[in-house]
């Protein structure tokens, strides 16, 4: 950013928070998907403000904070979920310096009692600036803006209680492994105003819908995450490409079957539920000697147990305590929409197939259809004749596939992603600390 945050309007600064939630991609998504980020009803909308007010501004004045750990001077791990823990433990693990850190009642899944928490008590000081904010928006941004008043009112107030907690703690940098939430962009122009040097950890796949790059140090995985960054705008900062650190303990342990006899299927609240029944209706009694597995996204909260009664042969995943490596351990090829799960499954070599259940977000969201990552198939057909060719035989090589996304793929660094970021990270802090 060129502009420092603290010389920005309160409309402008809260316009660069929200930057996602203004892209056509997201006004566009599915009635289904918003649902759990912003309702289509205004009412229901302001009952989840309401909601918000009561459970999350108000409770966080009643609710402690005593954190076991010292956050003072440390390297604050700055995590929105679990996938975000996940991506970012193999820096704990070697810095005792560096300490988990969320917002006061961020939930992180699984982790959610081992992370330090910073305090937002003093956010709801913050709500006189709403009305004007809002305002300024809506003549930027027009009906888009009254349509997400909601995630307007939860951003409010997030960057002046993070500088105040950047204040008082003075942490010696921020670790991100999130550059899109709305709290994450706080901290972010919160660190940039205070001068707190920050770093960022790719956690998954990009798309070139992201905010621009805007960390002092990015360690992203692979051209294609390097690519996309230059397509959202102007590339900030120095620029490493280090692999899939999280993946490091699994590339030893590639999927060596030479046909697919288990297969899992990937879902989010992007993909119409009906269309995930009716296709694992027609796919079971056809592969009746194929085991396949059901896994939604940790965030999709829709039930699924109707369909678990309908077909008794599928199995499920519970991404909340399964992580996604362990899950595609168990699997030999993938069927999902998009999802970065494919690039994930092609680095152990299980083979990944790019069905779309849905048309609500653009056609190969993450390309990797467009960089022969996975393979497509448009119908329900086409997809039982490549179920029925991979039964036959699956390629040993496909892992090979997914060298533009992972930098250390076929090189001395390939499975040491995580050595290869900490050194880059211990060199980049002694000369910013």
């Amino acid at each position: 950013m060129s502009v420092k945050p603290a010389a920005l309007s309160r409309t402008e600064r809260l316009r660069d928070i929200l930057q996602l939630r203004f892209t056509p991609l997201f006004a566009g998504m599915s009635e289904a998907a918003l649902a759990g980020i912003s309702p289509a009803s205004v009412g229901r909308r302001l009952l989840r403000v309401a909601g918000y007010t009561v459970l999350r501004l108000l409770g966080n004045i009643v609710q402690p904070i005593r954190n076991p750990e010292k956050l003072r001077g440390a390297v604050w791990l700055y995590v929105v979920s679990a996938n975000n823990y996940d991506s970012l433990r193999f820096i704990r693990e070697a810095r005792p310096d560096s300490v988990f850190v969320a917002g006061q009642q961020k939930q992180i899944g699984r982790y959610q009692k081992q992370v330090n928490r910073l305090s937002l008590r003093r956010k709801l000081l913050y709500y006189w600036q709403f009305p004007g904010v809002l305002l300024g928006l809506w003549r930027r941004e027009g009906k888009l803006a009254l349509r997400f008043f909601d995630l307007v009112f939860y951003a409010v107030g997030y960057y002046e209680v993070y500088r105040r907690a950047l204040r008082h703690y003075r942490p010696r940098a921020v670790v991100f492994a999130n550059d899109h939430n709305d709290d994450t962009r706080a901290l972010l122009l919160a660190c940039q105003t205070e001068g707190i040097p920050t770093a960022y950890v790719q956690h998954a796949s990009v798309s070139p819908y992201f905010p621009p790059l805007g960390f002092d140090l990015s360690l992203l995985e692979g051209q294609d995450a390097l690519d996309k960054y230059r397509q959202c705008g102007p590339v900030a900062g120095q620029v490493e490409l280090v692999g899939m650190p999280k993946a490091d303990g699994f590339l030893q342990q590639r999927n060596t079957s030479p046909r697919v006899l288990r297969v899992g299927v990937a879902c989010n609240i992007h993909d119409p539920l009906e269309a995930i029944a009716g296709l694992l209706q027609a796919l079971l009694p056809t592969f009746p000697e194929l085991t396949f597995t059901l896994r939604a996204h940790p965030s999709d909260t829709r039930n699924f147990q109707e369909l678990g009664r309908q077909l008794p042969a599928l199995q499920f995943s519970n991404s909340r305590a399964e992580g996604v490596f362990h899950f595609l351990q168990r699997q030999d090829a993938l069927v999902a929409a998009d999802t970065s799960t494919h690039l994930e499954a092609v680095l152990l070599n299980v083979a990944s197939i790019y069905y779309r259940f849905g048309d609500k977000l653009p056609d190969d969201y993450y390309g990797y259809v467009a960089h022969g990552l996975s393979e497509r198939t448009a119908t329900s057909p086409e997809l039982e004749s490549l179920l029925r060719r991979l039964y036959q035989h699956k390629p040993a090589d496909l892992y090979l596939r997914a060298s533009y996304y992972n930098a250390t793929l076929g090189t001395s660094d390939e499975g040491h992603s995580q050595a290869r970021a900490l050194r880059l990270l211990a060199g980049w802090l002694e000369n910013v600390a």
